[in-house]
């Protein structure tokens, strides 16, 4: 998500910082093209107008063109309206009141409604202890009903048991009563969608929300349909309300303006997004790592707190204690890359360390996707243990066993073995230096002899 207007964002204020000194003109002529930008990202134009006009009367003051780092001045300027079109942080989900606290789930119809529903029922379970009881209200689309009980399974919470010619509004009344003698803390209430909007879904939902009096009413859209997300939104914040909006597919290829334009166009809060298929893959909603990673200037934050998720601190020691004994193995560069592929993809990842984000198209020319990361994992599967425990016994006839199990070429095998040998060379020169010999040395002292560094340096010795 974004990759498309970050990269042009960030091009616009390269050049702008190239020019050292600016102009109101300059100034002018990049908000020019920052608003072509926005627009081509299907933010919408009201929203792209008054972003524009906040921003040039900041940026074209006096303070700002005759400062040190005009171009910084701006970037910053630019920065902040960003963060403010997003809205101030929310909290996920606000749990003060008294039990049963009842969440109803809006939404069109394949919009990632249910799917989210399991996710936040995942999330109170584990992270705010919640008990939590899930209901469909859907009895127009089939099998609505045995989905989320599919997902409240596997999210480790109860589901309403399913009673077949119930009306919606009589499985609401039966979930409330269900949840207050259960004693849940939360009820979730996952409501029917359509494909378009009309007045019997949203009088259906009217009514639903009367007898439920939710506390939360949680719109999820899918980022994916750009403009349409943002009429969607308007529409059922007019005529039912809305407390907050959780969209979904954020970690999609999609041109990101409906993200953008969701809070100025609705005034609800954009309040929880999702990033993946997996129920986990539900992240809070921070408005300022958003712009960050927009402009190009990473969210290291984010990055740190999904690694710290996703890492095991047992295992993270154990093969700590591995490679300062030097048996780093082929098991544990597949744990690593299993690892990888758990914090989400290699675009993403760029994406929240600063600087690397303008690297996406070396990234796409050089095929480094997803889908590498897999085949490493599945040649590292086909190999049996004693190879992965000793893969210099790895020879031209095992090769073409193990490409054919893996479904890869033999050149494929080469290139994993070959890298792996090179991380095993790096680490037992890191073993020999110690800290001491690293320090004084760099990470030249790293390089093979003869190496020679960015710049014509050569290896300090």
């Amino acid at each position: 998500m974004f990759d498309s207007l970050s990269g042009r964002l960030t091009g616009i204020f390269d050049r702008l910082k190239k020019r050292g000194a600016l102009t109101e003109a300059d100034v002018n002529g990049a908000l020019r093209e920052v608003r072509i930008a926005l627009l081509e990202a299907d933010v919408a134009l009201p929203v792209v107008k008054q972003f524009i006009e906040s921003v040039r009367a900041k940026a074209v003051g006096e303070a700002v063109l005759k400062s040190v780092t005009p171009a910084q001045q701006v970037v910053k300027i630019v920065h902040d309206a960003l963060v403010d079109m997003l809205g101030p942080a929310a909290p996920g989900l606000d749990l003060r009141g008294s039990p049963p606290f009842v969440v109803l789930m809006l939404g069109l119809q394949g919009s990632g409604k249910t799917t989210t529903a399991g996710k936040i029922a995942l999330r109170l379970k584990e992270r705010e202890r919640k008990r939590v009881l899930v209901a469909s209200l859907d009895v127009s689309r089939p099998a609505a009903m045995e989905q989320l009980a599919t997902l409240a399974d596997r999210a480790g919470v109860i589901s309403l048991p399913i009673v077949r010619g119930q009306t919606p509004v009589e499985i609401a009344r039966r979930a409330l009563d269900e949840a207050r003698r259960g004693g849940f803390d939360v009820l979730i209430l996952d409501t029917a969608g359509r494909l378009a909007i009309d007045e019997a879904l949203m009088a259906e939902v009217a009514e639903v929300a009367a007898v439920a009096r939710p506390h939360e009413k949680l719109l999820v859209v899918d980022a994916m349909t750009g403009q349409d997300a943002v009429t969607v939104a308007k529409s059922f914040h007019e005529k039912v309300g809305v407390t907050g909006i959780v969209m979904t597919r954020m970690d999609g290829d999609a041109r990101g303006g409906a993200a953008l334009s969701m809070r100025a166009i609705t005034g609800a809060p954009i309040r929880l997004i999702g990033v993946g298929e997996k129920l986990d893959a539900l992240e809070d909603f921070h408005p300022d790592r958003i712009a960050g990673r927009i402009l190009g200037m990473g969210d290291i934050v984010s990055l740190v707190e999904r690694a710290a998720a996703t890492i095991e601190a047992e295992e993270a020691e154990k093969l700590a204690a591995k490679i300062a004994k030097g048996g780093f193995d082929l098991e544990d560069y597949r744990k690593q890359l299993a690892q990888i592929t758990k914090m989400g993809s290699l675009s993403s990842l760029l994406n929240m360390i600063p600087g690397l984000g303008k690297l996406q198209g070396k990234l796409a020319e050089a095929k480094l996707d997803d889908k590498l990361v897999k085949r490493q994992i599945a040649i590292i599967d086909s190999m049996t243990r004693e190879e992965r425990r000793r893969p210099e016994i790895i020879k031209a006839s095992r090769k073409r066993r193990i490409a054919a199990g893996s479904g890869t070429k033999v050149e494929d095998v080469n290139r994993l073995l070959k890298q792996f040998d090179d991380m095993q060379t790096m680490m037992k020169r890191m073993q020999k230096l110690g800290t001491t010999g690293l320090m004084r040395g760099g990470l030249g002292a790293l390089l093979p002899p003869g190496a020679g560094l960015p710049g014509g340096g050569r290896r300090p010795f």
